[in-house]
């Protein structure tokens, strides 16, 4: 199926590993011209060298930390024309509302919550002036399911399923689309740090983590691959999902309904 990407402009946060990668991989396989933001310029190298390596497109990198004031203002000014948005940068810590004291749920929050919200902002300013554009947020079903050992991420994740529905219910009206993607547990780094702090919280020490993906009831028996958001994503950035706003997909592979 051509999803009709070729030639678009895709800009994505969080782009130099993890679901991040993942979709710059995924857009560039379809054609697409990919720039990747991300705080670090190493990293942001050793990613940019391995799309390179197997491109169809072309890839930029912007190394920028989407917490800091202005940053939002500052990368849309940089690629004012892109097509597609990807908001995917953020890790919110693990933890009850005793564990996370008020300086992580902000700090937390200015990267993942406002991080989104500015620069979805910033980029729907652009694009309704052209009167195109796709905007992916992608959350995490921890805004579904509300666990209280990851009451920040369950509560700015929340938000953010409301700003997605909020805004891509009117956003069509200027010729934008605005979706969430809901990742239930992912293999990456996120995961590893996710489950070592579950471990210290259950077990009394973060290097047992594997035993608890090990009692998870995973459907298929194992977590998500970071490939299996991204092609999600990309298929929503597409115009064959054209008709698709203001909708938050899940991606979990029915995890939230086996009753754990």
């Amino acid at each position: 199926m051509d999803l009709g990407l070729s030639g678009k402009r895709v800009l994505i946060t969080g782009g130099s590993r993890g679901i991040g990668f993942a979709c710059a991989r995924a857009f560039l396989g379809e054609g697409a011209d990919v720039v990747i933001a991300a705080r670090d310029p190493a990293r942001l190298e050793a990613a940019k060298r391995d799309l390179s390596a197997r491109a169809q497109g072309r890839v930029e990198t912007h190394a920028i930390d989407m917490a800091a004031p202005g940053a939002a203002e500052q990368l849309a000014a940089a690629f004012p024309a892109a097509d597609i948005l990807v908001n995917n940068a953020g890790a919110i810590p693990g933890g009850d509302v005793l564990a996370i004291d008020e300086a992580k749920w902000r700090a937390a929050w200015e990267l993942k919550v406002f991080g989104y919200v500015n620069l979805a902002r910033q980029m729907f300013q652009r694009m309704r002036e052209r009167r195109r554009g796709v905007i992916v947020n992608v959350i995490g079903v921890g805004g579904e399911r509300h666990n209280f050992n990851y009451v920040a991420g369950a509560a700015g994740n929340a938000s953010l399923m409301s700003f997605t529905d909020a805004m891509g219910a009117h956003s069509t009206d200027h010729g934008v689309r605005v979706v969430g993607v809901n990742p239930g547990l992912v293999e990456t780094e996120r995961m590893t740090f996710l489950m070592r702090t579950r471990a210290q919280n259950e077990l009394g020490d973060p290097e047992r983590w594997r035993e608890i993906v090990a009692k998870l009831d995973l459907p298929f028996g194992r977590p998500a691959a970071p490939d299996d958001i991204a092609n999600v994503v990309v298929f929503l950035a597409s115009d064959r999902a054209g008709y698709i706003s203001g909708d938050v997909v899940r991606v979990d592979g029915g995890a939230l309904h086996r009753g754990r």
